[in-house]
């Protein structure tokens, strides 16, 4: 994570859950995280096609210059990102990842907005994961933020973080944690922070390879 927004807003998910793989919804105080709350929100995993703002901050609604609240997150991207996408949410909500996204913001201007966007999976009694804790924060604050509203995004990068250990689906049974983590980049072409591990897969048009605990 490059934003240090985002490892704040990390380490304090993963001191809530603890032993768990996710914090429950209502475990989150607002007064813990008051300095991030205008660029967090928080989804509703309605189906596999769909993601429900529940909440979201001021400054991330400004920035898009429109209520974000009850739309559609996987709105606004491209076909493949949507694509995309929409297997990361399941691999949040099913698997208890977490996701760190780089995202390209276009205005009807061509002006771009570089940001980075975490999302953190979040139990429900009942429900499991079906909530999902996220940031979005830019990198910086050009004249016409706010002014020109971000139309559609696109990702420029893409992480998997699996705070505890391999996920079983990858390999068939459970592997010990790694200190290096996967990276999904668009083409097909990533670089570690680690050496590669064997096992890589598609997610829509991007290559996932695989990783551990951040």
């Amino acid at each position: 994570m490059k934003h240090g927004m985002n490892r704040t807003l990390y380490q304090y998910w993963d001191e809530l859950r603890g032993t768990r793989t996710a914090p429950n919804r209502s475990e989150i105080d607002p007064g813990r995280i008051r300095g991030l709350l205008g660029d967090t929100f928080i989804l509703e995993a309605v189906d596999q096609d769909t993601y429900r703002y529940r909440l979201a901050g001021t400054r991330l609604c400004s920035t898009h210059c429109r209520e974000l609240k009850g739309r559609n997150f996987l709105r606004g991207w491209g076909n493949e990102d949507r694509e995309a996408l929409a297997s990361v949410m399941a691999a949040i909500t099913e698997d208890a990842a977490a996701a760190v996204i780089g995202v390209d913001g276009h205005t009807e201007r061509n002006q771009v907005l570089k940001m980075e966007m975490l999302l953190l999976p979040l139990h429900m009694p009942g429900e499991g994961r079906s909530r999902i804790l996220g940031a979005s924060a830019s990198f910086e604050r050009p004249y016409w933020l706010g002014l020109h509203p971000i139309l559609n995004q696109s990702i420029s990068s893409l992480r998997l973080i699996w705070p505890d250990e391999r996920p079983s689906f990858l390999t068939g049974t459970p592997a010990p944690r790694r200190t290096a983590v996967p990276q999904i980049i668009n083409g097909g072409q990533a670089h570690l922070a680690a050496p590669s591990m064997e096992g890589t897969r598609r997610v829509g048009h991007l290559t996932v390879y695989d990783g551990g605990k951040i």
